[in-house]
């Protein structure tokens, strides 16, 4: 790889999942090929053709303070946690604040907020409202507190991409720190969005998972009897810096964070270009920008969410650019689909997959689709070599949005 830019190097993880609410437990539970997807138990759950999903493993509000929860969206909340660890675990950079930026965005925002703050107004008045409902549902809070928190001045960014948000709130904060504008940026996604009107407004798109007789085993890449995927929640954050800012501290370096690709498919609002031309797209691009070839990659963390619709495409996409030798997993088929956060969460665990030199299996897989031709990790979890190695994790989301983000070890 050439040294003529800003090298951006990974230094601080961070998430809250349905697997745990670290980084440590939710990668242990990766690894044992746990499930987070549970039967719901809310009363409303009985309206619904959907009847489970993946909840957090540690609610929110057993971590943080009261009344900094009750200022906070529910999505605002993991992302907060989550971007504490991967701070802590970064080792609290000391940098100045105006080198210091935040790009942390969520699909849907807090949208658990509106809908509660509008039945306060229907039955109990405007009078009745928090005067920090504005700031809850607002897409770019999370973004906001973190920002606050950390002091950073350099720039605050939300992406807002559906699915693709949290990759591509990486990607922008790579281009934050190669262009000068910071040394060391936190970045990544959030989503919070486990309500009846969501669970039904995607279950009348056909878009989800019904079997509700085995939620756990719902989530099904690439699986002939994949049905639809299962809505998941919390945070993935990720600390990047300059690779001359974190040598300077003597900074731990998980990975190099080394390219990132965009596309748009420019087809439907929600179903994927049938072709894949713009995941390949994506693809060919993220290699072009981490100045690697196919053969450097060694794995990827597939964004295969168990829809029908997109799962073959994206695997025939991965064979055709990368090629058939990259060891791929889809760990929604543990986490469920976090939408916003996805690609904070699974950045994560491509990177823990890197460094820990082990990469988790997908599991729920019993059946094979046709076409589907990839390396694909079954039944136990499958060691990566050793050496220079990179991987890809793929993001893609509603609108079109395709993002590919490339880490390559140290």
């Amino acid at each position: 790889m050439s040294r003529d830019r800003v090298r951006v190097v990974v230094t601080g993880l961070g998430v809250t999942t349905p697997l745990g609410g670290d980084v440590a437990s939710t990668w242990s539970a990766l690894l044992a090929g746990q499930s987070g997807v549970r039967t719901l138990t809310e009363d409303w759950i009985d309206l619904l053709p959907v009847k489970f999903a993946a909840r957090a493993a540690v609610e929110p509000t057993d971590v943080l303070p009261k009344p900094e929860s009750r200022r906070l969206d529910r999505a605002e909340q993991f992302a907060v946690i989550a971007a504490r660890e991967a701070w802590r675990d970064a080792g609290t950079p000391k940098v100045a604040p105006d080198r210091l930026g935040v790009v942390v965005g969520s699909g849907i925002g807090g949208i658990t907020t509106i809908l509660a703050a509008y039945d306060v107004f229907k039955e109990k008045g405007w009078q009745r409202l928090s005067p920090f409902t504005v700031p809850m549902l607002m897409p770019n809070g999370s973004a906001g507190w973190i920002g606050i928190e950390l002091g950073a001045t350099a720039g605050v960014h939300a992406t807002v991409s559906a699915c693709a948000t949290g990759a591509e709130s990486i990607g922008y904060a790579m281009e934050m720190i190669r262009s000068g504008r910071a040394d060391v940026v936190v970045a990544g996604g959030t989503e919070a969005a486990i309500h009846p009107l969501n669970l039904g407004s995607f279950a009348a798109m056909r878009a989800m998972s019904t079997r509700n007789d085995e939620p756990h085993r719902a989530s099904r890449p690439w699986d002939k009897d994949r049905d639809g995927f299962v809505l998941g929640e919390g945070a993935g954050i990720i600390v990047l810096e300059s690779e001359a800012h974190a040598l300077g501290r003597g900074a731990r370096v998980y990975a190099e964070a080394a390219g990132v690709g965009y596309s748009g498919d420019a087809h439907h609002i929600a179903q994927p270009e049938p072709t894949g031309a713009g995941l390949r797209s994506a693809a060919r691009r993220v290699l072009e920008d981490a100045r690697l070839t196919g053969k450097d990659i060694r794995h990827v963390n597939a964004h295969a969410t168990s829809t029908p619709a997109g799962d073959v495409v994206e695997a025939l996409a991965i064979q055709d650019i990368i090629g058939d030798h990259p060891i791929v997993t889809a760990t929604k088929s543990m986490t469920g689909h976090l939408l916003g956060g996805a690609g904070g969460i699974e950045s994560v665990f491509t990177i823990k997959a890197l460094y820990d030199r082990v990469v988790p299996a997908t599991v729920n897989l019993d059946n094979l689709d046709d076409g589907v031709e990839v390396d694909i990790v079954r039944g136990e979890p499958r060691p990566l070599p050793s050496g220079q190695i990179a991987a890809i994790n793929n993001s893609f989301g509603f609108g079109g949005h395709n993002v590919a983000v490339a880490f390559a070890s140290i």
